[in-house]
C-alpha cells in the first residue's frame, strides 16, 4: 500500500447553525490546518498515488479565503468540512481539519 500526506493551510470564514446558543453561530474566521491522507494499492502511470499539486487546489481553489457557508449544502462544521474533502480527493481515506490550536475534527472513510 502507498499512502501520501498533504498539508494544507488556508484562511476562510463561517457560521455555524446550531441546536443551542453559541458565539459559533456569528460570522467568524479561522486559519485552518487541513490534512489530506491519500491511499493506494497501485500507482498511477505518473507513479503517484494522487499529485500532490491536484489536493492542494481542490483544498484551495474551493475554501481559501472564502465564506464556507455559500459552499456547502451542510452545517459547515469541521467535520463536515473534513467529510467534504474526502468525498472530493482521489483515494483520500482521511481528512483532519484544525480550526484553531487544540481543536481538530477528523474524517475517516471505513
Amino acid at each position: 500500500m502507498y499512502y501520501v500526506q498533504k498539508t494544507i493551510e488556508i484562511s476562510a470564514a463561517h457560521n455555524l447553525m446550531l441546536s443551542y446558543e453559541s458565539k459559533c453561530e456569528a460570522l467568524h474566521g479561522h486559519n485552518w490546518i487541513i490534512v489530506v491522507y491519500c491511499k493506494s494499492e497501485t500507482l498511477n502511470k505518473d507513479g503517484m498515488v494522487t499529485d500532490f499539486t491536484h489536493i492542494k487546489h481542490i483544498v484551495k481553489d474551493t475554501f481559501d479565503h472564502k465564506y464556507i457557508n455559500d459552499i456547502m449544502d451542510v452545517n459547515p462544521s469541521a467535520e463536515n468540512i473534513a467529510k467534504w474533502i474526502c468525498d472530493h480527493v482521489q483515494n483520500c481515506y482521511k481528512v483532519s481539519v484544525q480550526e484553531s490550536e487544540g481543536n481538530i475534527a477528523i474524517y475517516e472513510k471505513e
